[in-house]
């Protein structure tokens, strides 16, 4: 069987797609952005992660000004918490829509009636805990809203703790963010790692309360940049159970090709096992693809790169999507 053939029977599942920020109908194709739900099942992706982003940049922000010109509307853009709300709701009014063929996956019952539906599983996650706006009993808010991790930090420090972005990696685990990792493993919430300080990570990976993944990133093994994450933390997060997504941004990759990807996804194996990695693209978010890859219908290309450099078909489809499948059954279960 062709690559491509072997791509498209394969079960395929991504990690990270920031494509709600964007405020486009995934119910229907767009020349424009990465995501969609049709490009998504032309590239044979079976499960998508969508990410909630609720700030930008450090000191400018700036995602006021971005969703005005997105079309948000002016009640969504209020606040970190009304933005938040606006995109849960609109991923909800997504996949109700029956002729969508998606549905928001809360429970490992709906994730397993996707796949027999033959419907995207489609899974919430929030990138920043600054979005909880302090209050810990919004984490429950969230939990029953079908969110199912939270990720502390993003690109910036916050109340909870530090960020991986320079100038904002001093801080560890405050006494909130604490209280907030104790309500996201008592209301089942994953905690995702991609964007924390060094001393946060550490304190991360050290506790209990609720299971450790990280959604999106590049491993320090393969390049060396602020943003990737060392071997030791892979190794942590393999042992905790987890998955670590590699992401295709390549200014994370060292290089421009999708061969960079692979070797990330190589690395991270040879340090974490072959069970502890899969694909968390970044899509939509504000990143460089490498050449060869527009959007997400040309997923099959990164297939065609991992076949062609040896690796047996059973190892690819575990990067490709059994992994991160495994990781969800789990946590949601």
């Amino acid at each position: 069987m062709d690559p491509v053939s072997l791509h498209k029977a394969a079960y395929v599942a991504d990690a990270h797609a920031d494509s709600l920020l964007w405020n486009r109908d995934l119910r229907v194709r767009h020349r424009t952005g990465h995501v969609d739900f049709v490009r998504l099942r032309e590239a044979g992706v079976r499960l998508q992660v969508f990410t909630v982003v609720t700030r930008g940049y450090p000191v400018v922000d700036g995602l006021r000004a971005f969703a005005a010109l997105r079309g948000w509307p002016a009640a969504a853009r209020r606040s970190p918490w009304a933005r938040a709300q606006f995109q849960i709701s609109r991923l909800h009014a997504f996949c109700a829509d029956a002729a969508a063929g998606a549905r928001l996956v809360m429970s490992r019952t709906d994730l397993e009636a996707a796949e027999r539906e033959g419907q995207l599983a489609c899974i919430l996650g929030i990138e920043g805990g600054h979005a909880l706006e302090g209050r810990v009993e919004r984490v429950a808010e969230l939990a029953a809203q079908g969110v199912r991790f939270l990720g502390l930090t993003h690109l910036s420090a916050n109340a909870l703790g530090g960020a991986a972005t320079p100038g904002m990696r001093a801080r560890g685990l405050s006494a909130l963010g604490a209280a907030v990792v104790q309500a996201m493993g008592e209301a089942g919430l994953a905690v995702d790692v991609a964007h924390a300080s060094p001393r946060l990570l550490q304190a991360l990976l050290a506790q209990r309360q609720a299971r450790v993944f990280c959604s999106h990133t590049g491993v320090q093994g393969a390049a060396a940049h602020w943003r990737n994450l060392p071997d030791a933390a892979l190794r942590a997060i393999a042992e905790r159970g987890g998955v670590v997504g590699i992401l295709f941004g390549t200014a994370y990759l060292g290089g421009r090709e999708l061969s960079d990807v692979a070797r990330h996804l190589e690395h991270a194996v040879a340090v974490a096992g072959e069970e502890a990695v899969c694909l968390g693209s970044d899509f939509d978010g504000f990143v460089p693809l490498p050449r060869g890859m527009r959007d997400v219908s040309d997923l099959p290309r990164l297939t065609e790169v991992l076949l062609a450099r040896g690796h047996p078909w059973r190892l690819v489809e575990k990067l490709l999507g059994l992994n991160l499948r495994r990781f969800f059954a789990e946590a949601l279960g």
